[in-house]
């Protein structure tokens, strides 16, 4: 029983990169397939997949981060909810604490998925020359991309790749 709920979920990710979580148990098998939430760049979507965050908590997380405030553990994320870390903690397995200097010269380029030629693109880790022709002929087709979900849907990417390619594309 507990292969078939995996599975179902594992596909379930696949179809629906903002699949919301719909209890612990899953949030837990989420982190076991390797899907993450990079806490201090997720989008209040990737916040929504968490049960029990609401749209106004969400929001007040992106708004922060986007302030530059840095979570670097739980009891970060717990003092700007203002709940015990307790209440958060099942969300563990699958947020990941990243610091990132935005200024600093280590920190990868974001490269603009919907101006991007195919030289641009190539310089992306993880993307594929075949995945990078694909998404400029999709782009062409079906218009600009509106956000990493779009871009996973229209081009059927794995889960595993998008959360690898979170740090190097901007729409």
């Amino acid at each position: 029983m507990v292969n078939f709920r995996r599975r179902a979920l594992q596909h379930r990710l696949q179809s629906d990169p903002y699949y919301r979580f719909q209890s612990w148990q899953e949030l837990a098998i989420a982190g076991e397939l390797g899907l993450r939430i990079e806490v201090n760049q997720a989008t209040v979507d990737e916040w929504l997949r968490l049960p029990g965050l609401s749209i106004h908590q969400a929001r007040q997380l992106k708004e922060l981060s986007t302030m530059g405030v840095q979570f670097l553990a739980m009891e970060d994320l717990a003092a700007a909810l203002n709940v015990p870390v307790q209440q958060i903690k099942p969300w563990e397995p699958i947020l990941s604490f990243t610091y990132a200097d935005p200024e600093s010269l280590l920190a990868p380029p974001k490269i603009p998925v919907n101006q991007a030629d195919l030289n641009q693109l190539l310089t992306v880790p993880h993307l594929s020359p075949a995945i990078a022709t694909a998404l400029l002929q999709e782009r062409e087709a079906g218009g600009e991309y509106r956000n990493l979900g779009d871009l996973q849907k229209r081009l059927g990417l794995p889960v595993a790749l998008i959360t690898q390619l979170l740090h190097y594309l901007q729409f």
